[in-house]
């Protein structure tokens, strides 16, 4: 594996992880949104990834037989949680309905912290791993100077 392969798939990691932490921030802003354009109150997002090759077909083809395939990461797509909306009687809220009752969006704020936790966490560790990596070759290029 060569140093750039490194680079891309830790490269690809952390913009999957800085795309999750934008769905997350979402979620957290809307926390408590009532209202939106498409009515009713916010629905939670949640970011769908899957691995994919990181060499293209053609130079796949080049690739030696015994060397493991490349994966990296994509994002597929965003989707809503099918999580039905929290009610809470507040009769005096605007939005409320004739039983007093006011659909709050599905998202728990304690869930929302643990994955923005778990995507900090994700993306240092491709960060480290670039790190890393430059060591590598740094510390390389170093013992072929002497």
């Amino acid at each position: 594996m060569s140093f750039q392969y490194t680079l891309k798939i830790s490269a690809a990691g952390m913009a999957a992880q800085r795309q999750r932490l934008n769905v997350i921030a979402s979620n957290l802003a809307n926390v408590t949104t009532t209202r939106t354009p498409e009515g009713g109150p916010y629905q939670r997002k949640d970011i769908v990834f899957r691995a994919a090759p990181l060499l293209e077909q053609d130079t796949a083809s080049l690739r030696n037989a015994d060397q493991p395939e490349l994966l990296s990461v994509e994002t597929v797509q965003v989707i809503s949680d099918p999580r039905p909306p929290i009610l809470k009687y507040q009769p005096e809220h605007p939005d409320a309905d004739e039983g007093g009752y006011v659909a709050f969006p599905n998202v728990n704020a304690m869930e929302e912290m643990v994955n923005m936790l778990s995507a900090s966490r994700s993306y240092e560790a491709n960060l480290t791993m670039m790190k890393t990596a430059k060591d590598m070759t740094t510390k390389t290029i170093d013992i072929l100077k002497v």
